[in-house]
């Protein structure tokens, strides 16, 4: 098959750009001497989790319960469920405990460590359990320089769940754009939540990992002592809130929307396409960053970006091709009825989502259609 055999929208894989992602991250966690702990969340696939794990990832971190389900049937034992718990999803979770799943949950607070300890005496279930730590503001954790954060650990400890460590996400680091920033942000991240962890150990309670991560953080990090492990999940395909950041360029984003032009607006300047917020989301991330990408870079059917048109806006399943800042009145003859394009996706986690399945390429060459997990 070649692209043209495709019906579109179709979600694409650049397969040497996601190598070439794959291989950075890992080269540079290996050279920070942590261990590097995927967020699989973004592809939501055995295969692509598999390359990643094959670079030298030690485990994975997940954003369901479902998708710990679908990545241990797979044979991923060792997963971080990123989520904070509450007591509806124990039972879920310790089914997968009790099959031999090595999951590790989270918990910020004590009515949710006190949940975990409730239900680990019910049912003689031994829950490991990390603490989740604030370290930007951004979402969600305990301080690290709160009395709750020992309060939480001791809950757990005494409760008789294992202690398994800290973790944070230094999500506030994709608001910002220049590498001194980042670099801030990081060690910010990384002093904050080593901080959390000495305290937890100076008070007698253990605390053998230290997780951090974000994309931007990841690779911005100068160094990371103390530090057991890093996470990072959009890294694999990049996109365009990625580019803007500054620790990727759009020629490196390694997802794209394979899209037909249907039609036209001549007097407006615009082509329609078959690829609407249905297929790249209603995700506009890159709105308030210092380039905005409407809902998606324009590219030729072979990835090369078209400079200066846009996928401006999008209803459900259809897209509007533009030109930035004035109107193409040669748009119908520049992009004509059948035309195949591709569009680079504001948030890679996103767009994803919108597809039961990638379409691995190389140029126009179609390799492998790699199943992703659809859905919770």
């Amino acid at each position: 098959m070649q692209l043209q055999d495709l019906n579109t929208p179709a979600a694409l894989v650049d397969t040497a750009r996601m190598q070439r992602n794959i291989e950075r991250m890992q080269q540079r966690m290996n050279s920070l001497e942590v261990a590097f702990r995927p967020h699989v969340k973004t592809t939501k696939c055995i295969d692509i989790a598999r390359a990643q794990i094959q670079a030298g990832a030690r485990g994975i971190t997940v954003s369901t319960l479902k998708e710990a389900e679908q990545f241990f049937a797979a044979g991923v034992t060792d997963i971080l469920y990123a989520v904070g718990m509450a007591a509806p999803k124990l039972r879920q979770a310790a089914a997968l405990i009790g099959q031999g799943c090595a999951l590790k949950i989270i918990a910020d607070s004590a009515a949710s460590a006190s949940a975990i300890v409730a239900f680990s005496h019910q049912h003689g279930v031994p829950f490991e359990v990390w603490i989740e730590v604030d370290t930007d503001g951004h979402r969600s954790g305990v301080q690290p320089h709160s009395d709750d954060l020992i309060a939480i650990g001791t809950l757990l400890h005494q409760g008789g769940s294992t202690l398994g460590g800290v973790m944070t996400h230094a999500g506030a680091s994709y608001e910002l754009n220049t590498p001194e920033a980042l670099q801030a942000m990081a060690e910010q991240e990384r002093s904050l939540c080593v901080l959390a962890a000495e305290r937890l150990r100076a008070a007698g309670l253990p605390c053998p990992n230290v997780s951090v991560g974000s994309t931007p953080t990841a690779l911005s990090a100068r160094q990371l002592k103390g530090v057991t492990e890093v996470r990072a999940g959009v890294y694999v395909f990049f996109d365009l809130v990625m580019a803007n950041v500054g620790v990727c360029s759009p020629d490196d984003v390694a997802l794209s929307v394979l899209t037909t032009v249907i039609g036209h607006q001549p007097d407006k300047g615009w082509a329609i396409v078959d690829a609407g917020w249905m297929a790249m989301s209603r995700d506009r991330g890159t709105q308030k960053q210092q380039h905005d990408y409407g809902y998606g870079q324009l590219c030729d059917v072979n990835g090369q970006r078209i400079d200066g048109y846009t996928l401006s806006g999008a209803n459900q399943e259809h897209g509007i091709v533009s030109r930035t800042g004035e109107a193409d009145p040669d748009i119908a003859r520049r992009f004509p009825v059948g035309t195949q394009l591709r569009v680079l996706p504001n948030h890679a986690c996103a767009t994803g989502a919108q597809f039961p399945e990638y379409h691995a390429v190389t140029g126009q060459t179609l390799g492998p259609t790699w199943p992703r997990f659809y859905g919770w």
